[in-house]
């Protein structure tokens, strides 16, 4: 069973999540989250996801941190333990622009499955693992969408998403197509599988990929704007092959930039 901890998420468009912790309780984040704590919050870095239910001595610490490995994780998590008395806090901050979404598992069956590196912090008992797409299509082509990060457990979890996030509440056999980055999370209940993005013309000039996630319900869906992935292609497509000299985006200033530093 989960730490039952308090907290508060705090800003906008570059948010961190503050916890509060009673005595002996713990939350468990990713290695680079931490932005403050209190003294009296110890911090210990453990093999795999810290959710102190893996079992089996080494061999289950082994596979824990394996699951991480596939997801693209780090191999170890952080621990941070209140060891004092009274209160003490400790923040955690998304390393992207956009929102930090705060979940209780159990109100969601125990169960969340989200982009593969969407994992922030959670409360100490809270399970990391992977979600692998079942169907070949979808394990083929999903892209982003075939390795997913699984959380289980029944406490608090954070989640960072990219841009603006809007959650969907799918009735029974309605259906949503989302772009494969912009699918945030969903849960279990969902089905997931690919639809083609359309006829030949759409694939090849559309620029929205091969395919879209097709999500049935019922179940929960999360959609954020930015993923992460669309941002960096953003800023590789402007950095240009340069790597991103101060080119003035082709004004005369630019130009004359150009001449004065060398560059034509």
């Amino acid at each position: 069973m989960a730490d039952e901890i308090e907290f508060e998420i705090k800003g906008q468009e570059l948010q961190f999540v503050e916890i509060e912790l009673d005595p002996g309780e713990s939350a468990v984040a990713e290695a680079g989250a931490l932005v403050w704590k209190d003294g009296s919050v110890g911090m210990t870095t453990v093999f795999g996801d810290g959710s102190g239910d893996q079992g089996g001595g080494f061999m289950g610490k082994l596979l824990g941190a394996g699951k991480r490995l596939v997801t693209g994780e780090s191999l170890f998590t952080t621990v941070f333990t209140h060891n004092g008395v009274g209160k003490a806090r400790v923040a955690f901050a998304s390393p992207t622009p956009g929102a930090i979404l705060p979940l209780k598992l159990s109100n969601y069956g125990g169960t969340l499955i989200c982009q593969k590196d969407s994992f922030l912090a959670a409360a100490r008992g809270v399970s990391i693992g992977i979600a692998f797409q079942r169907k070949v299509m979808t394990g083929l082509f999903g892209g982003e969408g075939f390795i997913m990060q699984k959380l289980e457990g029944d406490g608090w979890v954070f989640v960072q998403m990219g841009g603006t996030l809007v959650e969907r509440e799918l009735a029974a056999g309605e259906e949503i197509h989302v772009d494969t980055g912009c699918l945030a999370a969903y849960t279990p209940t969902v089905d997931f599988d690919l639809v083609t993005a359309g006829g030949v013309k759409s694939v090849l000039f559309g620029g929205e990929g091969l395919f879209f996630a097709r999500l049935r319900g019922p179940g929960h869906v999360w959609i954020q704007s930015l993923p992460f992935s669309r941002l960096a292609g953003r800023m590789l497509a402007a950095a240009g092959p340069r790597g991103g000299e101060n080119r003035g985006e082709g004004s005369a200033i630019g130009l004359l930039g150009d001449i004065i530093q060398g560059n034509r």
